[in-house]
């Protein structure tokens, strides 16, 4: 099957593991694609798992979103939902949340625009790249992987130890040194980017499933849904 690769953004950038033969290893990039072609190196990589919305909607929400939003239960605000791609075109906040909500009625919040690089990074390099991408959501994998949705927040001990003994349980033990990566990231990020990669082994071995099947498609022509 090769190995997969689970990514999520961390405030200096990238933070990846990637799961195979042997123990998961931890890369990081400023870049998304830079942090691909640096695991790649360990070994080709055949499926990413990225914690980015895929595919942008022009007006109204993503019914990505609105599925993950029901799946994670209580945990729902951690699934933002996605801007209109001219709100996260624009200049300034104050433009975006008047563009979000003439195309999908409603404002969107400053931490959502913040992301507006890395989204639009992420819808760069995707159509770009000839490997299998998909989308997910953290909160969406671990309530998949607990058969039911967390209710302790990521950030705290309760919600990180969680989360750590779900993966162990599937056999995603993360060594505790996981060299200048994990300099670069928040505990959570780690997490996050390694049910990622415990999602993108369903992906690989078609146990995986699709929120929504079949996908929504908007004008940049790409499949939009969150897989776990």
């Amino acid at each position: 099957m090769g190995r997969v690769l689970g990514i999520d953004a961390c405030k200096a950038g990238w933070i990846g593991i990637a799961l195979g033969d042997g123990d998961p290893s931890a890369y990081f990039g400023t870049r998304i694609g830079e942090l691909v072609a640096d695991a790649d190196e360990d070994g080709a990589v055949g499926v990413v798992a990225v914690d980015m919305p895929i595919g942008l909607p022009d007006r109204g929400r993503r019914r990505a979103d609105v599925l993950a939003r029901q799946a994670v239960g209580r945990r729902w605000p951690s699934v933002f939902m996605t801007p209109v791609r001219a709100a996260l075109e624009a200049d300034d906040h104050v433009s975006a949340v008047e563009a979000n909500r003439r195309l999908a009625g409603e404002g969107i919040s400053r931490q959502a625009f913040a992301l507006k690089e890395k989204l639009l990074q992420v819808d760069h390099w995707v159509r770009r790249t000839t490997r299998r991408v998909v989308e997910v959501h953290p909160e969406v994998c671990f309530a998949e992987l607990a058969g039911a949705p967390l209710t302790s927040r990521k950030s705290t001990w309760a919600g990180a130890r969680s989360r750590g003994d779900l993966l162990a349980g599937a056999g995603i033990v993360v060594p505790a040194d996981v060299g200048p990566a994990g300099e670069m990231a928040a505990v959570d990020d780690v997490l996050d980017a390694a049910v990622a990669a415990w999602t993108a082994l369903r992906v690989a071995d078609g146990r995986a499933r699709r929120l929504p099947d079949p996908p929504e498609t908007f004008s940049d022509g790409v499949e939009c849904a969150i897989w776990v």
